[in-house]
Parts: C-alpha cells; structure tokens; sequence
C-alpha cells in the first residue's frame, strides 16, 4: 500500500486517527459557545465523509463477476451514499443557515480567504485532472491530495474560531468535502469508482433530501435535525462497515491484512448501529414522539451488560473466523453484531431524560464521528479516518463541556441516576408554592382546570405597576430558557428588548450552557430574532453583573437559575453551576407555571416575597401584554 508494508501502512493509519483527533479537539476548543449549535451541524456534515468509502464499497461490489452481489451491492451502495450525502449536503446547507442568522456583516478579509480557497481548489482539481497521466505515481498524489484536504477541514473549523469568519470556515470545510468526494470518484486505486452507476443516483437522492431538510427544518427542530444526521451518518458508516465484513470495497482485506480489518469491519457496524438506533430515540424524545423521561426496565442495567458481552462476542468470533470460505459464519456473526448493537443502542438512550438530551446529543455526534473513523480503518481510506477522528474530537469536546455545565458524570446520565431518581430528591422551599412535579413544558391543553396559570394580574397585584418601573432601569438583563423555545417567544423578547433600549437601557442576554436541548441552541433561537451576537453573554462573563442590574426578565427557564443548585446537598441539580438571577434585585419571571424543571426541584426564588413579579402562561403572550402595560 503506497509502496508500504502492510503493519507500516496500519499503523499510519492509527496514527493519522490519533494526530486527527488530537487538532482537531484543539482547535475545536476555540469555537465560542455561541457557535455550538452550528459547530454540531458543520460536524453532521463533515460525518458524511463516510460517503467515500461507500462509493469504494459500491464500485467494488458492483465489479463483481456474480449478478446477486452487483443487485445487492447497487441497493446497499445507493443506501450507504445516499444517508451519507443527507450528512454532506443537510448539514453544511443548515450550518450556513444558522451562521447567516448569527453573523451578518462581512468579515474584512473574508474575500481574500474565499480567492485564496478558490485558488487552491482549481490547484487540486488540476492535479485530479493530471491522474491519468501520471501512472504509478498517482498513488503518492492521492495521497498528498488526502493530507492537503485534511489540512483545508482543520483550517475551516480553525476559522469557526472566529465568530465573524465562521460561515467562511463552514464553507472552506464544504469545499474540501466536496473535493475529496471528486477525488474518490475519479482516482481509480484497485477499483473504477466512476464506472459505477448506482453512485450518482445514490448522490442525486442524498443531495435532494438533504437541501429539503436544510429548508424547512425550523430553529426550534435543530436538536431533532441533528440528533437525526447523526443517526444518518452512523447508518452510513455501519452500511460499509458491513461491506468490509463481507470482504467488499476494503484494501486492506484484497492484501492480506488479517485481524485489523477484520476487528475495524465489526466496530464500525456496531458504533454505526448504536449510533443509529440511539440517535432515533433520542429525536424521538426531543420531538416528543417518545417519553422525554427516562424509561427504567427491570433489570435494565443487566440487560445492558449481557447485550454488551454477546456482541464483543460476535466481534471477537468473526475476528477470529471471519474469512471468505466461512460465509455461513460471516453472515452468522454479522446478524448477531448488528442485532445486538442497535438494541444496545436503544436501551442505553431510552433511559436517558429530557434534561440530560444536551449531553446525549453531543456524545452521539462524537459516536458518529468515531464510525466513520473506523470504518475508514476497516477499508484503508486516509481521508475517512482522519476526518472521522475531527468529528470524533468535536463531539468528546462538547460532551465534556456539557457534563461540566451540568455537574453530571456522563457514566451516570447513561445509566440514568440522574433524572431518573430526581422525584426523590425534591429540596421544597415553600409548602404553598407548588403542589406537585411535572414538566414544566406541557402544552395548556392537558392541564387540569385546577392547575391553568394565574392570571399576571392577580399574582402582581400587590405593585403598583412593575411593567412601568423596568421602564425606567438603565441595566437589564435578559436569561432565555427552552420554555420561550417552546412558546416561540424570542421574537417578542427582541421587542421588549428594543422597547427598553429605545428608552436608554442597556440590554444584555445571560445565555446558560444547557439553556435548551442542545449546545448553543438559544444562541440560535435569539439571532434567528435579529439580535445581535455581540449582546450574547456567557455564563461565566454574565454572572458578577446580576447583583448590580436593575432588573433581570426570565423567559421559559427555570433548572438554570435555580440557586437550589448551590445550597440543596441531594438534589440532581446540586453542584451544578447556574445564572446568579436571584442576586438581582427585582426579576420579571415570564414562566408557563410554578412547576420545577426537568430536574424536578423547587425554585426558592418563586417563593421571595420581595423584588419578583411572576407572569405566568404562555410567555409570547404574556410579555406582549406585559409590553403593552409599559405604554
């Protein structure tokens, strides 16, 4: 390979993973919080890279002598090209969305950067072009190709680093994606890839999905969408890691590899399916088609473990059997790999609660890297391995982040002794505050007339007109929450918002880490509104400003402020660091109810009688009858 042996030729590999995962959590580690939505989107994108090891896979099965595997090979091909390409062309077309949304001025130099990008794809397409021509030396220009576009993904997700250059960087990235697509098409290597028709109704198909998704998707369904493209690019990398099962489209099986492209095949189908199966129940709990709470079954740990154990069995059996003369025992041991991994999958995240779905997301999005990456292994491809270890990196990344935000171990959130036992552990600062715990988010529909929100009215009545004092504050500042998401209220926000600072107060936005079901997913909502990025704060930035504010307005969030978090040893909230809104002092809560959040823990601030004005119901219209008072 290349002129290598074999051992030196794997090894590379390993070594392009690890150096790949290694930069990129680097330079993902400069990518702002508000950009994390986006970033998990790009990263879906660059997922897709498991497209050019279904196009080998395809080419490879469909030069095969026998009609039943070009018949199974075209279906399997179209499908594996097809879910990878929804990843490509979906998730950079939504990336680029969302950054318009955020960033709406032109960069000053972005212009040079867009030539200069330009310039060095026409150098690459030229060196394509020169393929034939080239004979043997070929390889060493394909291989050069897959470092200078490794090096081009690293240099665009180096730009997201900077929020006004960030659309360049997604587009850098999507060039480069695009580049090595055309590479693994025309560069011939052991198989004529471009002959292989079934590839281009498998890019048609894909293409078109994916611009469809990136048009309707609404800002409120990111989580949903991505949770959906990770699943998509783990499909993909679970579908060629099948085919290298098999023997189909792998070089490293054609030139006697043995075990490491035996072992690579199998986990890249079993993080493929876990990836798959888990990601569907995770959109599922986020479009409310499943429970969001956690589901328990008894035994559920057990049954877990025993999964475990019998796919690294199947793994470990077809590592040791798995050869071309023992296809009874291949398609035994796939059946078993595939069966088990989808169910594991399934019942790792079915136990996993609404409010832990940030860190589930973003753990997904790593799986879907860390599949391709294997898969790439599995097959010998450069680009799909070391792209895999970026998206791999960025997921790692995020997951940290979030579990830190959260004060939660991730091995707890997976085995579910986070939310799960939280009706246990209630810390209850008013008896008369509350009467039980339920999700703060369901619809008004299903409540109970006993339970319909107090009217503003009879909850303010005691001030005498608390819309008309925040008229007159010279600092306020504003902390979102998934409830507003669920109201569609931030375009009401930016209109309190304008309202105030045409009257000469300062308006910032507090942006908690885990304020919704995904990474930076509030970022997105508010400029989605017209606000500006630069009004955004961290949590860490915001936090000192809250006890010299004037006032803070919370909108639909509540697990987020919860100063129960610093004082109530024993609740799931307990450690985790929140926004300092009850230092403030006069807050304007525009809640649906009274009710605790997901983590199931009473707010101590509904129940201060001083400095609080509570408007409850939904918060779109409560806060333009609010804005309507302040006239």
């Amino acid at each position: 390979m290349f002129g290598l042996e074999m051992l030196y030729f794997q090894l590379i590999l390993l070594g392009v993973f690890a150096v790949a995962t290694v930069v990129g959590y680097l330079l993902i580690k400069n990518v702002p919080s508000l950009l994390h939505t986006p970033l998990m989107s790009g990263m879906n994108a660059l997922s897709g890279i498991t497209v050019l090891g279904a196009l080998s896979a395809t080419a490879a099965g469909f030069a095969a002598q026998s009609v039943l595997a070009k018949v199974l090979s075209a279906i399997f091909g179209i499908l594996a090209v097809a879910l990878a390409m929804v990843n490509v062309v979906g998730g950079f077309a939504v990336t680029d969305r969302m950054l318009a949304m955020i960033v709406k001025k032109k960069a000053e130099n972005q212009n040079f950067i867009y030539v200069a990008a330009l310039l060095a794809a026409a150098g690459v397409i030229a060196v394509i072009g020169c393929f034939t021509l080239m004979g043997d030396n070929a390889q060493y220009a394909y291989l050069a190709l897959c470092v200078v576009l490794s090096v081009g993904v690293l240099a665009g997700i180096a730009l997201m680093g900077n929020v006004k250059l960030s659309k360049v960087g997604n587009r850098v990235s999507a060039i480069c994606m695009l580049l090595s697509i055309v590479l693994t098409i025309v560069y011939q290597g052991s198989y004529q890839v471009y002959s292989a028709w079934p590839i281009y109704i498998g890019i048609v198909i894909g293409a078109v999905v994916g611009i469809i998704l990136a048009k309707k998707v609404g800002m409120i369904q990111m989580p949903q969408m991505v949770a959906l493209l990770n699943g998509l690019g783990g499909a993909a990398s679970a579908v060629v890691g099948a085919f290298a099962m098999f023997g189909i489209g792998s070089v490293l099986n054609n030139t006697g590899a043995g075990y490491f492209a035996k072992i690579t095949a199998a986990i890249a189908l079993a993080v493929g399916m876990m990836t798959l199966t888990g990601s569907l129940v995770a959109a599922g709990k986020l479009h409310k088609i499943l429970p969001q709470k956690p589901v328990v079954w008894k035994g559920h740990p057990t049954i877990q473990t025993g999964t475990l154990i019998v796919m690294l069995a199947g793994i470990a059996v077809f590592t040791a059997l798995g050869t071309s003369e023992e296809l009874g025992l291949v398609g035994g041991m796939f059946a078993v790999v595939l069966c088990t991994s989808a169910f594991f999958g399934v019942a790792f995240a079915i136990r996993v609660g609404g409010a832990d779905m940030p860190i589930t997301i973003s753990l997904l999005n790593s799986f879907s890297g860390v599949a391709g990456a294997i898969a790439g292994l599995a097959i010998g491809d450069l680009l799909l391995v070391s792209i895999g270890g970026i998206v791999g990196a960025s997921g790692l990344l995020l997951t940290q982040i979030m579990c830190k935000a959260m004060n939660r171990s991730l091995l707890a959130i997976l085995t579910g002794k986070t939310t799960a036992s939280s009706a246990n552990n209630v810390a209850v600062p008013s008896e008369n505050v509350v009467k039980e715990v339920a999700e703060a988010t369901e619809p008004a529909a299903k409540l109970p007339a006993e339970e319909e929100p107090v009217a503003a009215e009879e909850i303010v009545s005691a001030e005498e007109n608390p819309a008309k004092q925040l008229s007159g504050a010279k600092e306020v500042i504003i902390v979102p929450g998934y409830g507003m998401a669920i109201a569609q209220a931030q375009h009401t926000v930016k209109k309190l918002a304008d309202k105030l600072t045409a009257g000469g107060t300062k308006v910032k936005y507090a942006v908690h880490p885990v304020a919704g079901r995904m990474p930076g997913h509030m970022n997105v909502l508010l400029c989605e509104a017209d606000v500006d990025y630069e009004d955004l704060y961290e949590m860490e930035e915001i936090n000192p400003e809250f006890e010299h504010a004037d006032a803070t307005i919370v909108v639909g969030a509540n697990d987020v402020l919860n100063p129960a978090a610093r004082e109530a040893e024993g609740t799931p909230i307990y450690g985790m660091p929140v926004l300092d809104v009850d230092k403030c002092k006069n807050i304007y809560i525009f809640n649906y109810d009274l009710k605790p959040g997901y983590a199931g823990v009473e707010n101590p601030i509904y129940a201060r009688k001083e400095g609080v004005h509570l408007y409850l119901g939904n918060a779109a219209e409560t806060l333009e009858k609010f804005i309507s008072d302040m006239n």
